[in-house]
């Protein structure tokens, strides 16, 4: 009996031990790092919110640092502001990530970049049945199709670069691009279109020594922001309620932490971190440890995310049912208000 529990013991010691080796020989793409100082960072939607603070890091970090953004205004603003705070000159490019041939220009006159960061986003919450077509292609155009038109522009001469060492492709996605909320749902398909995007691009830049990190900010306390509560759907506040805020700064230091070791993803916060080893999938890994996290922890955190569903679809019903009762009473005659008080209906 004492050797069947010996023998069972070290085979429980033995089986992490061989899996930890297995995903160190067979994860891809190989660990990397990419270094920051000296070296061309390129950030759109760089004048306010996340992409001024990731702006402020990168000149800190001593890294040759332009920004994108539509407003000349806003752009000259935050380039007086990393000045004051760091001391480094940033350049600013004024021009909108839909028009290819603008931000071509740009990218052109700023020269070869080593860091490319597509950080622009924009979100309109509302239920899709209420939204407008419109507001459903300004998204998808800015977010999505504006991140194609980036890369589309840089990645010619990111391949040709001088400097040939290792160069980075970042992508600013979302947590609402890994799970879909109320209220998201034109925000969460641009998002979601990231992913695919960064997952088929990794494949293709990866034998020039390119690679892409897809960037999962919970979120965000930015001007951009505190607009969207004020218009979120009242479901949308309820399904969200207790989930917080991170500022911009510790987004950016997460952020440029990830990029420096080319982790393909990299979340911001233990939150982030559980959805991505939830959402997973057939991404590629770098780490043999996270992937070790991903392996033993998938069914224990699809119970959690099961969990979380359960949460959200209750409190969807709860609404709709106190809605539904609401516009019941509100339909009554006064006469049938008083019964319905008297029998307590």
């Amino acid at each position: 009996m004492a050797d069947f529990n010996y023998a069972f013991i070290s085979l429980l010691l033995l089986l992490p031990f061989a899996l930890l080796v297995l995903l160190y020989l067979i994860v891809r793409p190989r660990p990397v790092k990419i270094p920051l100082k000296n070296r061309h960072v390129f950030i759109t939607g760089g004048s306010s919110g996340i992409g001024l603070a990731l702006a402020h890091q990168a000149a800190s970090e001593a890294a040759r640092v332009s920004i994108l953004a539509r407003s000349h205004k806003k752009l000259e603003e935050a380039k007086d502001a990393i000045r004051l705070s760091t001391g480094i000159d940033v350049a600013v490019y004024a021009a909108d990530v839909r028009d290819y041939d603008a931000i071509s220009k740009a990218v052109h006159e700023a020269g070869p970049i080593d860091v490319l960061i597509v950080n622009q986003g924009v979100f309109v919450p509302q239920e899709l049945a209420e939204q407008e077509l419109d507001e459903v292609k300004f998204m998808l155009d800015v977010n999505l199709l504006g991140t194609f038109n980036m890369i589309k522009a840089a990645l010619p001469a990111m391949k040709n670069r001088v400097d040939r060492r290792p160069a980075s492709i970042a992508l600013m996605s979302s947590q609402a691009g890994q799970v879909g909320i109320y209220g998201y749902t034109a925000y969460s398909a641009s998002k979601f279109g990231i992913r695919g995007l960064a997952e088929a691009l990794q494949q293709e830049v990866i034998g020039d020594d390119i690679h892409i990190s897809l960037i999962f900010p919970p979120d965000t306390d930015t001007p951009g922001f505190a607009e969207e509560q004020k218009k979120r759907p009242e479901l949308t506040t309820i399904i969200a309620a207790g989930g917080g805020s991170m500022k911009p700064e510790l987004v950016a230091k997460k952020s440029f932490n990830g990029i420096k070791s080319g982790s393909f993803i990299i979340p911001c916060n233990f939150e982030g971190a559980l959805l991505s080893i939830a959402t997973a999938g057939l991404s590629p890994q770098r780490s043999f440890l996270m992937a070790f996290l991903e392996v033993v922890g998938a069914g224990i955190i699809r119970i959690v995310a099961l969990c979380f569903q359960w949460v959200w679809y209750g409190s969807i019903e709860k609404w709709h049912a106190q809605r539904n009762t609401y516009d019941d009473v509100n339909d009554c005659l006064p006469s049938e208000l008083l019964l319905r008080w008297l029998y307590c209906e």
